[in-house]
């Protein structure tokens, strides 16, 4: 065997050793990092099951308990990982530099992720509506199906799934119609300058009155909204319970149809006159 060779041998050993020492130096660390870790993915385990227990429990709604359990949860997943980083010998202070840079730059990034995620916690948070409302809002209506964190999705009338975003929709102006379990209907009713004003008035209160979706309390009310250019405009503004709404104003709305026609009450449609003048 040559000096090279012995040489290598020597350095190969002398490295070999080193990395013996280190390993028996940092073992104690590395194992109870890595208990550390065990133990703590377990515990976070155990919270979330009891945690989501306990908002079952407490009937929660479902979107509400989703969110804070994750809030949760990766809150404590952060605390053990950092736990598990400054065990093994990591500064925590060159630790936090290094989160709170990369926290900057991905928040630069996702500036318009971070409003809709700031905007689904305020939904959620105060409630403006819920999961089966129907509401109206950045100029779509429909049925809400899911309050995500950064969209909420709406099942449009003829079934179309549209995703709004939370920080838009927290912005915005928001009507729903599901809020209150009573609605009211304001119908404009038009009938010519030559037609019976009373008797228009009269069927049209019995029909109200008849109906047996529309309440007496608060009583309807039958009014002249205002003299149009070519119509008299009755308001009818009876109430009912929120799910007989669409169903009792379309019977109103045919029964009045039906009942001018037989008392011969008309109702004007826009109509044009020419005059033809000749030399």
């Amino acid at each position: 065997m040559n000096e090279i060779e012995k040489e290598s041998i020597d350095y190969l050993q002398k490295y070999w050793d080193y990395v013996i020492n280190i390993l028996i130096e940092f073992s104690p660390r590395l194992i109870s990092a890595l208990l550390i870790f065990l133990i703590g993915w377990y515990a976070i385990k155990v919270i979330k099951r009891v945690v989501t227990k306990i908002m079952i429990k407490r009937e929660m709604e479902p979107t509400l308990s989703k969110f804070l359990a994750d809030i949760l949860i990766w809150t404590l997943k952060i605390l053990l990982f950092v736990t598990v980083i400054s065990r093994l010998g990591v500064e925590n202070s060159s630790f936090v530099a290094i989160i709170g840079a990369a926290g900057l730059a991905i928040g630069l990034s996702l500036q318009g992720s971070l409003s809709n995620f700031a905007g689904g916690v305020l939904i959620i948070m105060f409630k403006p509506f819920k999961v089966g409302d129907f509401i109206e809002a950045q100029g779509v209506s429909g049925t809400v199906q899911q309050i995500q964190i950064f969209v909420t999705q709406l099942a449009t009338v003829d079934n179309q799934i549209i995703f709004v975003p939370n920080g838009a929709l927290s912005n915005g102006n928001i009507i729903n119609y599901s809020y209150a379990e009573t609605r009211r209907a304001n119908i404009i009713i038009n009938i010519s300058y030559d037609s019976n004003l009373k008797k228009a008035k009269e069927i049209i209160f019995e029909i109200i009155h008849n109906h047996p979706a529309i309440l007496k309390e608060p009583e309807p009310v039958i009014l002249v909204d205002s003299l149009g250019d070519s119509s008299v405009n009755i308001a009818v503004r009876p109430w009912s319970k929120l799910e007989d709404f669409f169903t009792m104003r379309s019977d109103i709305l045919e029964q009045i149809k039906q009942q001018f026609e037989e008392n011969k009450i008309t109702i004007p449609f826009p109509q044009s006159e020419i005059h033809i003048k000749q030399n």
